[in-house]
């Protein structure tokens, strides 16, 4: 026999059996059961085997030291659009152990996403990408920020856009109802346009009308939605938002219930924090902001219009329970970096004495020169943790991808999964290690129909992470956001170790995630 078949027998007789094969864990496979010590075998980014494989090979062998292992965590609302373009191996996600992002939320997406997936494809992912199409989005294509009801041909028109949306891959339709020019919209348009994405299977995903007084009502319509249309529905980070109201979330938790018991498929999720993020959009009257940003400078610079937002600002805030702004900080200002981390309150005090009337001045003259991103400490703690001990919550972030340094972020885009392990799981016991590591798995992975994520099962795709439950940190704070989560030592996507020893690697093993339209028509 020629020496080199003997040389290619000899290699096919030695070749390694797997991929990767990860040694002692201490397995939580991410349905809530308790651990199980095995091994973990991966082969073509897939999980190939797992139990007992002591007389298994490998190309390259991890000892876990009986670390947990558990599947990725997935993210169910971000929002990075922009800046997963600039980093996107995402670093603050997977150093917070997460391998699969969903953004578009809130009722903001890209339009055309069949672009929008295509590019980031060329570019190459750390994490795992899914996209809603956003209300928001498909109502200013149409109509622009016109503040009134859609016409028929309209709500045709826009009906088109999310279909051919869902064909190119959503997941489902987003809404974000306090914002222009959503807030503009009537449950009958948002029903109608959640019907065509319906026919793709898509989930309906909602930013409700109201947080706070009437926040029942707004679970009513939400869930109306998904009854009318037939969607799964799931209420983004649930929360009470008005002071006043601390303590309410037994009511809207028992209404969320009631549902269900009634055969009505509607699930929660939540971030770690009393904080809240958003803009202005949340202090200032809707229809001041109508039809785009000239119009509002418009209304702004004229003194009998101003003063009426001025009028209507005080309301909001009585309605919140807030005596002043101070719960109101600056997260990112480009006008003036110096304002960021201070609050209203402070701000105002550089310029005008402290009355709220003039703090009130002194977020019009700031919404006059841009729009800004701010932090409200907006929630209590009472209902944090009811909310957080409900079965059906799931952990999201509602944060981005950031780039180190750049204003000051809510700290929940670096630390949301962390800071539950930490804080939530071994500090406080408010949950079992079992059932966090559910709530960020297999929950939203059955949410949002990834058949194969969120579980270690043989066949699932291998999103995988290791990690000592007794050292991982969030490090993140509002003073200083812009720190890594500690703790996750290994983070695997689709097979590709992008975390190993804690540090990130140059590994992009992520994929986009294609709602069923997508999957059919590729």
């Amino acid at each position: 026999m020629p020496r080199f078949l003997i040389a290619l027998l000899a290699l096919s007789t030695h070749a390694a059996d797997y991929d990767i094969l990860i040694r002692n864990t201490r397995l939580l496979d991410g349905t809530g059961n308790p651990w199980t010590h095995s091994d973990i075998a991966i082969k073509s980014g897939k999980i190939a085997a797992i139990g007992n494989l002591k007389n298994s090979t490998a190309t390259r062998e991890i000892d876990a030291h009986n670390r947990i292992a558990s599947p990725g965590f997935i993210d169910v609302h971000t929002h990075v659009e922009g800046e997963i373009d600039r980093v996107p191996r995402a670093d603050n996600f997977l150093l917070d152990g997460v391998t699969t992002i969903i953004t578009g939320n809130c009722g903001g997406s890209r339009l055309n996403l069949a672009d929008y997936f295509g590019k980031l494809e060329k570019q190459g992912l750390g994490v795992n990408f899914a996209s809603f199409v956003g209300h928001n989005t498909v109502r200013a294509e149409v109509m622009g920020g016109a503040n009134r009801l859609a016409s028929p041909n309209e709500i045709e028109r826009m009906q088109a856009i999310v279909e051919k949306a869902m064909r190119d891959g959503a997941i489902g339709f987003s809404t974000g109802l306090i914002y222009t020019p959503g807030t503009y919209s009537n449950t009958a348009e948002v029903v109608a346009l959640a019907k065509a994405a319906a026919k793709y299977g898509g989930v309906y995903a909602s930013h409700m009308r109201d947080e706070g007084p009437k926040i029942l009502e707004a679970i009513e319509e939400a869930i109306t939605v998904g009854k009318e249309a037939g969607m799964r529905v799931e209420l983004s980070h649930f929360k009470i938002d008005t002071r006043s109201l601390w303590g309410m979330s037994e009511k809207t938790l028992a209404l969320v219930e009631k549902y269900r018991a009634e055969g009505v498929d509607v699930v929660i999720d939540q971030y770690p924090y009393d904080r809240s993020s958003t803009s202005f959009a949340n202090v200032i009257p809707s229809w001041a902001l109508a039809d785009g940003r000239e119009a509002t400078l418009k209304r702004l610079r004229d003194p009998q219009t101003r003063a009426k937002i001025a009028s209507d600002m005080q309301d909001i805030l009585n309605k919140k329970g807030q005596p002043d702004y101070e719960w109101a900080a600056v997260a990112s200002f480009p006008p003036n970096r110096s304002y960021e981390g201070k609050t209203i309150k402070e701000i105002n005090l550089v310029k005008r004495t402290g009355t709220v009337p003039n703090e009130i001045q002194t977020i019009l003259d700031m919404m006059e020169a841009a729009n800004p991103s701010m932090v409200y400490h907006s929630m209590g703690e009472i209902d944090v943790d009811r909310i957080m001990r409900y079965p059906n919550t799931a952990i999201a972030s509602d944060g981005g991808v950031r780039v180190p340094g750049e204003g000051l972020p809510h700290p929940r885009s670096y630390g949301t999964n962390a800071r539950v392990l930490a804080e939530y799981v071994r500090k406080r016991h408010v949950l079992t290690l079992e059932d966090a590591i559910r709530r960020m798995t297999t929950l939203p992975a059955r949410t949002f129909n990834f058949q194969d994520r969120g579980q270690i099962r043989e066949g699932a795709a291998a999103d995988l992470l290791i990690f000592d439950p007794d050292k991982v940190e969030d490090r993140a704070t509002f003073i200083n956001p812009h720190q890594y989560s500690a703790g996750f030592d290994y983070v695997l996507v689709n097979g590709k170790i992008e975390v190993e020893d804690g540090k990130l690697t140059a590994a992009r093993g992520g994929s986009i995630l294609r709602g069923a339209g997508g999957r059919i028509t590729r």
